[in-house]
Order: structure tokens, then C-alpha cells, then sequence
């Protein structure tokens, strides 16, 4: 990857991009995130809700609850920016939501839960007292790629198993 401006909206994506990879490296579905206030990440996360045990463990509620600890505050700074990997899902919309994030920059469309501009386009309700500005990143086939090579190494993982399943039960 091409060398990127410090403090640029690619800059922070990469990091979100590492988020991701130690969510693949636990076997996770690689989304990360990061929060940035006054050119400082405030929060980072990555998805776990499968080492966590909890469905609501997304790489965006786990960078949310890494700031407000961090603020001792549930609200986020006026300039506060979520940059993840992934179109944000419906809730963790309502968490950016009751946050007060002031924009979202996402990586990869999620065509089945994306509910900012994908699935569901969530702001066109009129329904939300608090609307953040988003948009997708530069990076998004990157974030894209990242995705596409966990699921393919998963699927190949997925094709061994049952190979090896299949030559035990034709020595049994």
C-alpha cells in the first residue's frame, strides 16, 4: 500500500484495517475500528463477538465503549470520527447514534445489514434526533479484499475438514 498523509482519512483506516486483521487472527470476521478526536484515537476495537460470547460485540460498540471509558463520558467529542472497515449494521447505528458521533467513514458495503447507504439506509426514515455525516472510504476495496480473503480462507478450511471427516469414515 501506497504511503498515506498522516492524520488523513486513510491514514486512520489503516489502522482500522489492523483492527481487522487481529479479529481474522482470532478467528473473528475481520471488522475493525477506530475513534478519532484532535488527531487522537480515543477508542479501537475489532469484532469478538464469538471469543466474548456476546452478539453485541462489534468492532464499532467495542471502540464506543473503549471511548466512553477512556472520556468517562457516554457521549463523543463535537469532532468525534468512527472509521470501520465495514458498513456499520442497524445496531450499531443506534450506538453512533446515542453516541453523538460527528461522522463515519466505512470501508466495505455490507449489501445484507449495511444500514447507512446498503440494506437499510436508516437516516432516510427521519426518525433520529442525531444524524452524523458518513461516507465511504478510499480504502473500501481494500476493506473489501480483507473480508473477501478471511471468507475464502474460512470456506477452504471449511472443504478440508469435511475431506478429512469423510476419509475417517471410509476407514471406519
Amino acid at each position: 500500500m501506497s504511503a498515506v498523509e498522516k492524520f488523513s482519512d486513510e491514514y486512520w483506516m489503516q489502522l482500522a484495517m489492523e483492527q481487522a486483521a487481529s479479529a481474522a487472527g482470532q478467528g473473528e470476521i475481520p471488522v475493525g475500528a477506530i475513534i478519532v478526536s484532535e488527531n487522537q484515537i480515543i477508542g479501537a476495537g475489532y469484532n469478538a463477538p464469538i471469543s466474548l460470547h456476546d452478539p453485541t460485540a462489534h468492532a464499532e460498540i467495542q471502540a464506543i465503549r473503549q471511548a466512553c471509558a477512556q472520556l468517562e463520558n457516554y457521549r463523543m467529542p463535537a469532532d468525534a470520527v468512527l472509521y470501520v472497515t465495514l458498513e456499520p449494521c442497524t445496531m450499531c447505528v443506534g450506538a453512533l447514534v446515542h453516541s453523538r458521533i460527528s461522522r463515519v467513514v466505512y470501508g466495505a458495503f455490507e449489501p445484507k445489514a449495511g444500514s447507512l447507504v446498503s440494506a437499510r439506509k436508516l437516516f432516510e426514515t427521519g426518525y433520529y434526533n442525531h444524524i452524523f455525516d458518513f461516507e465511504q472510504s478510499a480504502l473500501h476495496a481494500a476493506c473489501s479484499e480483507q473480508l473477501s480473503l478471511f471468507f475464502k480462507m474460512r470456506r477452504e478450511q471449511k472443504k478440508q475438514q469435511k475431506l478429512q471427516e469423510k476419509a475417517l469414515n471410509d476407514q471406519g
